[in-house]
């Protein structure tokens, strides 16, 4: 449904449903406020990582991989490939998926797929103060903005080489 929802709104529990919703009493219309897909890749250059410093909050300053909202009309690796451009100005070849990240207490799943630049080419999209490709050893782990980009890149080194493998989810006791 495209447009702006008229009339006044309330809180309730739709016929036939289990939860709380928004409403409109004027014509019935629910508001499904469901989770946010987030979509991204961990991309290298030979044996670099690319990494963006944020240049938009939340975690401005702070280091990630490109990631962000899936978009409509996308698939996940369409979109995945959509942020690499939009945030690092990289062009990549989206691979597996590596992780599938459920973080339902900020209501949100990460879907984060392995990726081979086609260049070493890089540079800042409108969301990134900086981008840079970044040994294993260079990495800024303690500027990190998300838990998330740690363990997207600590799974991919963990499968280096394998060809073959299941998406990894949130570590055991680290949510």
């Amino acid at each position: 449904m495209s447009g702006t929802l008229l009339g006044k709104r309330v809180c309730k529990i739709p016929d036939g449903d289990d939860r709380e919703r928004l409403v409109c009493v004027d014509c019935g219309h629910v508001h499904y406020d469901n989770p946010k897909i987030i979509v991204g890749a961990v991309c290298v250059w030979e044996d670099r990582f690319l990494l963006c410093r944020r240049a938009i909050e939340p975690r401005s300053g702070f280091w990630t991989m490109p990631a962000g909202y899936m978009e409509l009309n996308e698939t996940t690796a369409q979109g995945a490939a959509r942020e690499v451009w939009e945030e690092a100005r990289a062009r990549v070849e989206i691979g597996p998926l590596l992780a599938l990240y459920d973080l339902p207490r900020i209501s949100q799943v990460h879907m984060i797929f392995a990726a081979r630049m086609l260049t070493p080419e890089h540079g800042a999209g409108p969301e990134s103060l900086e981008v840079g490709l970044f040994a294993w050893n260079e990495i800024p782990w303690d500027d990190l903005a998300y838990p998330t980009v740690r363990w997207s890149l600590e799974h991919f080194r963990d499968l280096e080489g394998q060809t073959a493998f299941a998406p990894r989810g949130v570590p055991e006791g680290r949510w």
